[in-house]
């Protein structure tokens, strides 16, 4: 049990399990999914659409002009380079459309989840880290940045002030205290 009387946030039972399945957010949720985030996920499937829809079958078509295709290396690289362009595009539209199925309303606005600042206190060593919890494409530990789905993540995810987490890392179990909480919704209000 935690300090705020629940269970750990990793036994939360359904409105847990929505906690813990959080991926990916939709790109309105500014700040957790950042401007240049959106920008650089749609710039690469532009990229990549001209790609598959104009450089590619034209050099498939240069290669297919060089005769035998069972030995064109060119054709096969670019029959290869097309699969590969064709199913990361597939990837990148599907977390487009992921990130537009979240809804603010589904976010805890006294927990942690997607988008906090957490301020932690090593229970061991009474360190002080603060962290934000992003999608993985945003996740930079070294700003602090982390991911819903890393060790720390999964452990901090459904936690109030108060409560002590356990992380089960590499390097062994570590053991935190919530100090500070800054959700999504705080920090849009301000």
């Amino acid at each position: 049990r935690t300090p705020s009387g629940g269970p750990p946030p990793h036994e939360r039972g359904a409105d847990g399990a929505i906690l813990s399945r959080f991926g990916s957010v939709p790109e309105r949720l500014s700040p957790t999914v950042t401007l240049a985030f959106r920008v650089r996920i749609e710039a690469e499937v532009r990229a990549l659409e001209q790609e598959l829809h104009l450089h590619l079958p034209k050099q498939i078509k240069e290669a297919r002009e060089h005769g035998d295709l069972s030995e064109n290396a060119e054709y096969e690289a670019a029959k290869d380079r097309q699969a590969f362009v064709a199913v990361r595009l597939a990837q990148l539209k599907r977390r487009l459309a992921d990130l537009s199925m979240v809804s603010l309303d589904n976010i805890p606005a006294d927990r942690v989840s997607l988008g906090s600042e957490v301020v932690v206190v090593d229970l061991d060593t009474q360190a002080e880290s603060r962290y934000e919890l992003v999608v993985s494409e945003e996740a930079d530990a070294s700003v602090g940045k982390v991911s819903t789905g890393s060790p720390i993540g999964r452990a901090l995810m459904g936690a109030r002030v108060g409560d002590e987490v356990n992380v089960h890392t590499p390097a062994g179990e570590r053991e935190f205290a919530i100090r500070e909480l800054r959700t999504i919704h705080e920090r849009k209000a301000s």
